[in-house]
């Protein structure tokens, strides 16, 4: 069976919560959960202040727009393009176009959840980059945002360094 993609779809301004919600209960009803598996409208936190008063709320980080997650079928791709407030599917002649790799990473659609052998306090070895065969110790670590900073004894001198969690590894 295909592998399921992220589409953008066309909507109407203001209609993005509606189709998605529309769309997932569309999907739930036909039980198509085995091809259309997300719906998102992506979001961002704005802290406006005004006045010396500090206001929040929710933007769309793409007016217009919904991100699908699905295997484009006949059945999935007339169901997403027959829902009311959809213009089309983002690609040419309206045929869907997924994004790559990069464009969902780079969205930040989806979560990757990177699992470390090492937590703060250990020694590990830098295995890439421009300090590679450096040990040192943990200090900091942050899966979410693919962090790590490592003490290193440099020119006799303890050095933080910030690195990525795939360059370093724990020491046996």
């Amino acid at each position: 069976m295909a592998e399921a993609k992220w589409y953008v779809v066309h909507t109407y301004s203001g209609y993005e919560n509606k189709v998605a919600q529309n769309l997932a209960t569309l999907v739930e009803n036909r039980n198509m959960q085995d091809v259309i598996f997300d719906i998102k409208v992506p979001t961002e936190l704005v802290t406006e202040i005004k006045e010396d008063k500090t206001h929040e709320y929710e933007r769309k980080v793409f007016p217009g727009y919904v991100l699908i997650k699905m295997i484009v079928t006949d059945d999935s791709w007339f169901v997403v393009r027959n829902i009311r407030g959809v213009t089309g599917f983002v690609g040419p002649s309206s045929s869907p176009v997924p994004l790559n790799d990069d464009e969902v990473a780079a969205l930040g659609i989806e979560k990757r959840v990177i699992e470390v052998g090492y937590a703060v306090g250990d020694n590990v070895s830098i295995v890439d980059g421009p300090l590679e065969g450096f040990e040192g110790i943990v200090e900091e670590l942050d899966p979410s945002k693919n962090y790590v900073r490592v003490k290193i004894s440099m020119f006799g001198r303890e050095t933080p360094v910030e690195l990525e969690l795939d360059q370093v590894e724990p020491l046996d």
